[in-house]
């Protein structure tokens, strides 16, 4: 005689499941598509006047990619905030990349990207921005500048720093 038994699945932690639901996202190009809504501080446009980036969301994104790949969480960091704030405008203005400032650990740049989600996609897919989001950083400060002018629009920076 056989014995049916309830399916009972895996049970996961909530931070399990947020980090498998925020990788996959972005995973299928930061569109939700199949079902998943990604957060709308992640999906949210900044290539508009006026837009402002949830970096709160945006930290955690990187981390939960950074707990996939074994590394501790980063600490949101309001002076690198202003710090990338300034780096992006400059960015947005000019066009031109800014150069890593001396006392950072490291930073990525990007342009074009409307929103955080597209963004993170492009740097979590590219080796050497996958592994520069994977350093020995303990600090983090991301911005988004806007320029309607320049070839790109949307200017992003993050920072990263011990």
């Amino acid at each position: 005689m056989t014995v049916l038994r309830p399916f009972r699945p895996a049970r996961l932690s909530l931070a399990t499941l947020v980090v498998a639901i925020a990788v996959s996202a972005c995973s299928m190009g930061g569109s939700g598509s199949a079902g998943i809504a990604l957060a709308p501080g992640l999906s949210a446009r900044m290539d508009q006047p006026g837009a402002s980036l949830d970096r709160v969301q945006a930290i955690d994104m990187i981390n939960a990619y950074r707990a996939t790949q074994g590394r501790p969480a980063l600490t949101s960091d309001a002076g690198l905030d202003g710090t990338a704030q300034a780096l992006a405008s400059q960015y947005a203005s000019s066009g031109t990349p800014p150069t890593t400032p001396q006392e950072l650990s490291s930073m990525k740049l990007s342009a074009g990207y409307a929103t955080f989600a597209e963004t993170f996609s492009g740097w979590r897919n590219n080796p050497a921005d996958a592994a520069g989001l994977l350093t020995n950083a303990t600090r983090a400060g991301i911005a988004v500048a806007f320029n309607g002018t320049s070839t790109y629009g949307t200017h992003w920076v993050l920072v990263l720093a011990q």
